[in-house]
């Protein structure tokens, strides 16, 4: 579906609406524009559509990575698969009456496949803790990792066996690893599946097993991966790269590898968002009288003036000087809070000083001043 519309605005939602709330919005548009009712030719796009929507948003997980990446970053991780796969809409369906469940509908509107089944067999995936500086994830960066994981064996490629040989199609289980056995009780039949023992369920058989991997066809290596981690990116946000999990020995697909992203602690900067906040300590003098102090920002140093009378906990803006945002263009903004610093020693002019003003101000303070002489 070319430019997609956003999910909460095609269920009719906020993005604060809870799942039961959801679910409900769902029913109600289905009842609109399931096939069974509607047999307009616009009522098959827009039921993908709400039903596309609702398999994103009654998931926990597919949610909050829409709701971090929006339709852009989210279509790049998801196929339309992954988006359908373990969303419960037969028990809607069922509750609606309707005669055929998401299996049947959408084989018919994707080519014939039923998202609630793993056709293909798939290797194991695996995960890797990155650690990034801020600065890293406000420009975007370009890493080099190195993952231990299972390969094909880079001798028989996989099959198992001794390079100019073949495994052979197991005569027990003719291929499917699997054998029936039949018991019948009196009018009642049991059929008992269990996994070949003349291949171990591979289907086939090696009779001469590959020496490097021992006929498993499959060997532990230590690969160096690059991973580009996108500006703007946050503490918590995982980058899936496909295929670069396990293997398998068989011509089933490689798992996919999961980068977890980690921020060090900046020692300036605490981020919130799209927002950086950066607290700056100045003196009584400074937020009285007003001043022109340096700041740090992710661009370099810059100058801001203090306003005379600037209060403790005040916060200053500097718009666009945040982190980039990962949906969408722009930056988000520096938040500078002013922090009055107290002095813990002060010389004795210094207190008179002090002790004039207070007075001036009309505000008891603890004299412990010498008298100067000026």
């Amino acid at each position: 579906m070319a430019g997609k519309r956003d999910y909460y605005e095609v269920l009719g939602v906020a993005k604060t609406t809870s799942k039961d709330e959801i679910k409900d919005a769902y029913r109600k548009l289905a009842l609109q524009y399931h096939p069974d009712r509607n047999k307009s030719p616009e009522a098959e796009e827009k039921f993908k559509e709400i039903s596309e929507a609702y398999a994103v948003l009654s998931d926990d997980e597919k949610r909050r990575q829409y709701d971090m990446l929006g339709h852009a970053g989210f279509d790049q991780r998801y196929t339309t698969e992954d988006i359908f796969r373990g969303a419960d809409f037969d028990s809607i369906f069922r509750d609606l009456g309707f005669g055929f469940g998401i299996g049947d509908l959408f084989g018919t509107f994707f080519g014939g496949r039923d998202f609630r089944e793993e056709r293909t067999q798939r290797g194991q995936d695996l995960a890797y803790d990155l650690e990034i500086t801020l600065e890293e994830a406000a420009k975007g960066v370009e890493k080099e990792i190195r993952v231990p994981r299972t390969e094909k064996c880079s001798v028989c490629k996989g099959t198992g066996a001794s390079v100019g040989t073949s495994p052979r199609t197991c005569p027990k289980c003719e291929g499917t690893g699997r054998t029936q056995n039949v018991q019948r009780n009196g009018f009642s039949m049991f059929v008992r599946v269990t996994p070949c023992s003349m291949c171990r369920g591979r289907g086939e058989i090696i009779d001469a097993p590959c020496k490097n991997c021992r006929g498993t066809g499959l060997e532990k290596r230590e690969r160096s991966i690059t991973v580009n981690v996108p500006a703007g990116i946050d503490e918590g946000y995982e980058l899936r790269l496909r295929g670069e999990g396990e293997a398998l020995s068989s011509d089933g697909l490689s798992g996919d590898l999961y980068v977890l992203i980690h921020i060090f602690p900046h020692e300036h900067f605490k981020r919130s968002g799209d927002d950086l906040l950066y607290s700056l300590m100045i003196g009584f003098p400074q937020a009285a009288l007003g001043a022109e102090t340096s700041i740090p920002t992710l661009d370099g140093n810059t100058n801001i003036k203090i306003r005379p009378g600037t209060q403790p906990g005040e916060i200053f803006k500097l718009k666009g000087k945040g982190m980039p945002r990962l949906r969408g263009y722009g930056r988000g903004d520096l938040l500078i809070r002013v922090d009055i610093v107290v002095p813990e020693k002060l010389s004795q002019q210094q207190k008179l000083l002090l002790e004039q003003l207070a007075k001036e101000l009309d505000q008891n303070v603890q004299s412990r001043s010498r008298r100067l002489r000026f």
